[in-house]
Formats: C-alpha cells, structure tokens, sequence
C-alpha cells in the first residue's frame, strides 16, 4: 500500500472516530434567512429583493462537487463564469484563470469579507484563455473557511473601484464559536483516451495506431480538511480551517509518431520499436499544497467590535513542458540518452492578514480595516539541461521568480436619513488608501547564460531548456499608491420603486485620475414580478504585473545572439516600437432584466451590454527582420525584438443570464431542488491596437494578430446551459447536474489551423448517506460519462503533445470518480 493510501485510510479513521466521539453532540449549523452584502450598502436586502442580479452560492454547494476548488464549483454554479484548466502553459498550469461573461479575468474583482484581495504574482503570458492578465488566484481560499459566495453580475467599479467590470466576488468567511468539521475525500481519474494519431516516417519500425485509444487510472487526489469554531470569551468567536492536498498528474498525451533517435548506420535506432512513446504531462499538474485560514470577530460593547482574519498557503506544483527528443538538437545525448521531458515546478506562497473595528459615531455606522495580502512565486526547473553548457549541465536549476504585494486601508460610513421617501434615504461613504508592489528577482547564472559550447561549428540555445530563468537585468522592486473615495445613495421612492447611485473618484500615482458613476432601479410591478437595470461606467488600473513584467531568452539567426525580451511598456526598445505608459481600461455598462417569484419558484433574467475601451494586451512577438533592422538603426544592437503590453483593443460583450429555481416537496418521495441555468454570451473585437513606428514598416507587423482577436471572440462558450437536480429523503440525498457547454473556436494562425471543439454535454452524479445526524459518506463522478473535448488532428499536433485544446471549457482529463467522509462535530 502506497503512502498515500495509508495517508487516506488514517484520515479516514480518524474523522470516523471524531464523529463516533461527537456523535451525541448536535450540529452548530442552523439555517437562517441570509441577507446580502454584495452589490448594496443597505442592511436587511436579500438577493431576490436587489436592483442588481446577485447570486449566493451557499457552502453546501461548494462541497457538492468532486474536484474540490472554488474555480471549479462556481464554473459549476454559474453558467456565465468558465474555468478551462489549460496545460503546457509554464505557470499558468499552476495558477489557472477563470473568466466571468467572457471578459478577461482581471476584470472580475475578488472580496473576502468585502474586502480587496490580493491578486496573484503570475502574468499570464502564454497563449491560453486570459493572455496577459493578472488574476487574483481564488484556489488559495480552502472552501472549509467559506460561508457562501455572493456574485454580483454587473459591473461595480464606482461602488468598489478598479477591476470590477464583469461583475464583483465576495467570500464570505464563516462565523463559528462552536462545532466544526472534518473531511477526508479521495478521488481519481478513470478514463478512457481516444486520441489521433499521426503517420510515423517511412519505414518505421513502430506503430502507434494501436496505442491511440488507452485507458488511465491516474490523478489521484487526497484532500483533508476541517474548520472548527471556537470561543473568544463570551462575546467573540474564532474559526479555524485547514486544508490539505494531494494531487498526482494526469496524462493525456498522444503516442508520440516521430522518429526519437538519429540512425544507425542508414537505419532506425532499435530503441525506436520498446521506447515509451506516451513521453508527454499534458493534463493535471502534480500538487501538493497545504492551507490554513482564520476569521475572528470579538464585540467590545453594544457599539464597538473587532474582526480579522489571516491565511497561509504553500503550493507545489510541477507540470512539464514539451518533450525533447534525443534526436533533438537541444538535447544532450550524453546526460539524456532517450530525450528528456523538461518539468516546471514552481512553488507558491501566499498569506494575507486583516483586521478593523465596526463602531458607532453618532448616527454613522462606521468601518475601519487594514488589509495586507502578498503572493510569490518561485521557480525550480528539473529534468533538464543548459545546452550551450554542454555534457557537465546541472539537470535542475533555480530560475528565480516574482512577488506583489498589498496593503489596503479603509473608513466607510453607512447611516439612513428620512428625506420623505417611501424609506429611509440610506447613505454611504468612504476612502480607501493603497498601496501595491512588485518584484522580479534573478535566477541563478546557469538557469539563463550561454556556457559557449557549440553544436556542429554553430551556437546553441541558452539557459535552462523550457523555462530560461530571470536575469539580473530583468529584476525590478517597484511599488504604487492610490486612493479613492465614493459616495453611495439608495432608497425606495415609492414602496415600487427602488433606486440606488454610486459616484468613486481615484488617484493613481501612476497613471492618474479616474470617475465612475453608477444609477441602478429597480420597479416592482407586483408582489411577483419586479423589472429591474442599471448604467455606469467604470475602469480597471494596469496591474503592476502587466506595467513591469520582464524576462529574456537568447535567439541565435544566423549564429548571431539576439536577445527576445518581454519589455515594460516605459523600457526604452518598447518605447522605440510604439509602445506608451500603459492607462486605465475603460467600460460602459448597460444592463436590464426581470425578477418573477411565486410559492416555491423563482425565475431572474438579466441581459447586459459591455463596451470596454483601450483593454491592456499582451503584444505578438516582434521578431521580423525588419523589426530588428529598425533597433539597430535606433541604436538597440543585438536586440532581436520581443512584446510589450499595450492599450488599445476595443471590445462589445452583450449577452443574457437566464437562472431558474423550483422546490418542490413530496410525501414519500423527499425534497426536489431544481435549477435550470443559461448564459449566452457574445464578445466583438471593434479595435486593435497601431503604432506609428510599426505602421511604417513594410510589412507592417501586426500587433494584435488573428489568434488573440478570436480568443476574445470565439475562444469561450457563446452559450453554456446547465440543469440540475438535488434530491433528500430521510438520511439519503443526491444531485444530478448536466451543463452543456456551446461551441468554441480554438483559433490558429490562418482560418486553415483553426479547430472547432464541438458542443458537449458534462454529467455529474453524487449520492449521500448520512449514517448518523454527524456522519455523511458520499460517493460521485464529475464527468460521469467521461466526455473529452473535440480532439486536435495530428495537422494541428505535429509533436503528439497535445492531443486536445487549451480553449476546452470543462478541461480535458476525463471522468473523476471520488468518495467522502465529512462528520460534523
């Protein structure tokens, strides 16, 4: 028995016989009528009753999925909002983004207890779903600390200020001063692969047609976790959580067709015909990580409380990169004899801590906090080797990495006025201090130099194969401040008629000032239907990440060394190709929908237009010989081109959210809890981004080319419907979800390389067994009928690699099939 089994089987043990121990001690969860903070400053307005669509989802949702991530159960929850998991994308298999209406990920902004969080070192900067962006990474928050989620679907960015264009998050941590929780959950992939397969080389001595379809029993996940409430004295709580993960790679490569050794004598190596030609990670990464989380609050008086919080994550995470084959010319035979498979692994450390006192000034209820939230990044390469080194290579090197950082302070105020209305005129007011930092720090010298060493009279490439690492010149410790205040009116003109304004002004030391506005109404034409909308503007500060990323690779073209830079948009070489300080993006938001309740069914729709102005992109990569002709005669000698961030993309996101709810109570048959959910969602590029410098060029290189502009077009679901059961009898229950994911464009260089992933329909299935009033097992599969997205031609797959596509939106690892033990105590 592996070490993890027994791992898994001692948890197991453990909980069952917590829960045998405390199976006399009621639960501390009572179900109570929640009110929502999210999208309102006024007290006692549940979701239903909102100008403006929120949704709540509740952790026992969270925990009915097998795949224990937030990104994931709300990709499941909310059918506008897609999490696609790409691979063989560096650090973003690491630190995944997810996107809400198809907008970029930085264009959602995450709350934790109302909030700012902290968003992630990590720029994405490979070609996936979320190119360029800088997202906060939700997977740090363990689900056992979560109350609920509240989504704001609309944009917020005069009530919350920047990133809060597609919609608002808010984690809601939990308030516990007694009971607890512990769960022990095991899962893995059971999967059959079909993959396609290319020719191998005539005369091949292998054949790999036999080996295209295969079945996996991999990914094997062991996830631990517990909270537990405590008290603080007699007027205070203390909650603890703690989580633990454990998680092995999947592999869904296609056997490699190519020839991987150079011949012998005219003829193929033998070692072609027993090589284990399935050499690639594509899937899952290898994780284990471990969490912690505390929320606390203590009351003082009747008019004064304290509350904070605190977190800490370490993640280690190892994906690969593409497989080098011995033949490879960036191969050593010498120290790899059959190629190498280069891995990625990055470690991720993130804390946050939090704290502020609730006190009454007069008639204010006031609100002070300071917020502080860091996240690093550090990369370790393994398996691979400095070619231009030569024989004497180190195998694993240290490639440096990145850090941000936040600190937030804040003072609001919320009081009512009678102003003769049909309610009290609620008022809101107050200001927010920033201060944001980045650092980029080198890697060791063999991770990035060029050792010399030649390859048949000619240079070769430098630095650690896969991940070249930070140089000294690519370093930077920068750091911003801003500040912000706003002011938020709403009340009831009449006992119909609900209307709500925000107005937020802010300073960034870097860019400059911003205004938004926003007007939400709300009319209730009856007690059951109720017609509501909203307009503002609002806008998204460049991240620190997007205004000074930096990192270097060495190109030899024609054994001359060019350096290929990913340049800060103020860099000198960035500034000669066009490139400008990077400003803020720009949105209008419109957005209107309608409310029906009656008995036990509930049925919202939303539809909302959104036009975004001068969105921050990432760059094509300018490598053109002309390009490199224009810096030498600007004085950039041996500067081969490269990317820069730059404003200047255009885009019109309209689309429609359909959600509808139904209980429904039987005699002897137990409760139904149906939902049927829809999002259609359409996103038009209006504008790319020029620059003189390049315009004037001939050819002139494209800055934003084809595969980007479709990405932001075609590249998510225009249309994703799910539908879902949950049932409960006594002490059984279960949950039937189906979601249909519409068609998406995996977009290639020319119409010719683009792939069309056909629409697809995921089922999961749970069942419960709660053996006692403490006890519950579960059993499940998410993808029950094990649907895999449309595979890639060999045409589009000429290493065998990948044999799916980044742009699926429900992964590609096939179905997952896990059990559970949880016991409440």
């Amino acid at each position: 028995m592996s070490y993890r089994h027994l791992l898994f089987s001692a948890a197991s043990a453990a909980t069952l016989w917590a829960g045998g121990a405390a199976a006399q001690t009621p639960s501390g969860d009572v179900t109570v009528q929640e009110f929502i903070v999210t999208g309102t400053r006024a007290a006692n307005r549940a979701a239903l009753d909102t100008a403006a669509p929120v949704d709540v989802i509740s952790q026992e949702a969270l925990s009915r999925v097998g795949v224990t991530e937030i990104n994931q159960a709300l990709a499941i929850a909310l059918p506008s909002f897609n999490f696609p998991r790409p691979g063989l994308a560096d650090g973003t298999d690491t630190v995944r983004p997810a996107t809400l209406r198809g907008l970029s990920p930085d264009q959602t902004l995450v709350l934790v207890n109302s909030k700012r969080r902290h968003s992630a070192s990590l720029v994405n900067v490979n070609g996936t779903i979320g190119r360029g962006a800088s997202a906060v990474d939700l997977n740090t928050i363990p689900t056992a600390i979560v109350q609920s989620i509240e989504v704001l679907r609309d944009g917020a960015s005069a009530q919350y200020g920047s990133d809060a264009i597609a919609g608002v998050l808010n984690l809601r941590l939990r308030e516990a001063s007694s009971g607890g929780n512990l769960t022990a959950s095991y899962g893995q992939r059971v999967t059959t692969v079909s993959t396609q397969v290319g020719s191998p080389p005539a005369g091949a001595t292998w054949n790999v047609a036999n080996k295209a379809e295969y079945e996996r029993r991999d990914g094997e996940t062991i996830n631990l976790s517990g909270w537990v409430g405590l008290p603080l004295g007699d007027a205070g709580f203390l909650t603890l959580a703690a989580d633990y993960l454990d998680q092995e790679k999947t592999v869904r490569t296609a056997p490699d067709w190519r020839q991987q050794y150079a011949l012998v004598n005219g003829a193929f190596d033998p070692r072609e015909a027993t090589i284990d030609r399935y050499n690639a990670w594509y899937g899952e990464p290898q994780i284990e990580q471990y969490t912690l989380f505390a929320n606390a609050g203590y009351d003082l008086s009747d008019n004064t409380s304290l509350y904070g919080w605190a977190s800490y994550q370490n993640r280690d995470s190892t994906s690969a990169g593409f497989f080098r084959r011995a033949l490879d010319d960036r191969n050593i035979a010498a120290i790899y004899p059959d190629g190498f498979l280069p891995l990625i692994n990055p470690t991720v450390e993130d804390m946050s801590l939090g704290g502020g006192v609730n006190w009454i000034l007069g008639e204010w209820d006031m609100d002070t906090s300071l917020v502080y939230g860091s996240n690093s990044m550090d990369f370790v390469i393994r398996n691979t080797l400095n070619r231009s080194i030569g024989p004497s290579s180190k195998r694993e090197f240290e490639a440096g990495g990145f850090e941000y950082n936040q600190l937030v302070f804040n003072v609001s105020g919320v009081r009512t006025y009678e102003a003769g209305l049909a309610s009290p005129l609620n008022v809101a007011a107050g200001v927010e201090l920033r201060r944001e930092g980045y650092q980029i720090n080198a890697g060791e010298p063999d991770s990035y130099r060029n050792g010399g060493v030649l390859l048949n009279g000619g240079p070769t490439a430098s630095g650690a194969q896969v991940f070249p690492g930070f140089r000294p010149a690519n370093e930077v410790d920068v750091d911003r401040s801003s500040v912000g205040v706003y002011l938020d009116l709403e009340a009831n003109l009449t006992d119909r008629v609900l209307v709500s304004g925000a107005v937020r002004a802010e300073h960034y030391s870097d860019f400059g000032e911003t205004i938004t506005g926003k007007l939400t109404a709300r009319f209730d034409i009856t007690e059951n239907f109720a017609l509501r909308g909203s307009v503002q503007n609002g806008f998204r500060a460049p991240s620190l990440q997007q205004q000074f990323f930096t990192a270097t690779s060495t190109n030899f073209i024609n054994g001359v060394p060019f350096d290929i830079t990913t340049f800060p948009a103020t860099d000198p070489v960035a500034a000669a190709l066009g490139a400008r300080p990077l400003d803020a993006e720009k949105s209008v938001n419109i957005a209107g929908g309608m409310v029906f309740r009656v008995g036990a069914i509930s049925l919202t729709l939303d539809a909302y237009r959104i036009e975004v102005e001068d969105r921050i992109v990432l760059s094509e990569n300018l490598t053109q010989a002309n390009v490199r002709a224009f810096l030498t005669s600007q004085g950039f000698v041996g500067v081969g081109g490269g990317r820069f961030f730059i404003n200047g993309v255009d885009t019109r996101t309209t689309g429609l959210d359909v959600i509808l709810n139904y209980r429904h109570s039987t005699m002897n048959l137990g409760d139904f809890a149906y939902t049927l959910a829809g999002n259609l969602n359409s996103t038009d590029v209006t504008r790319v981004p020029q620059t003189g410098q390049l315009a004037a060029l001939n050819p002139s290189p494209v800055l934003f080319d084809r595969v980007n502009v479709l990405t932001f077009e075609r590249g998510s679901p225009e249309t994703k419907l799910s539908a879902s059961t949950d049932w409960t009898l006594d002490q059984f229950g279960a949950t039937l979800r189906a979601t249909r994911y519409g068609e998406v464009l995996s977009p290639g260089t020319t119409a010719a390389q683009d792939l069309i992933l056909k629409p697809a329909v995921v089922v999961d299935l749970e069942g419960r067994w709660n053996v006692t009033e403490n006890i519950r097992l579960t059993l499940g599969a998410d993808n029950l009928l094990d649907k895999y997205p449309t595979g890639t031609p060999p045409t589009l797959n000429s290493t065998s690699n990948t044999p799916f596509s980044n742009y699926a939106p429900f992964g590609r690892s096939g179905r997952y099939v896990y059990g559970r033990v949880s016991v409440n105590f």
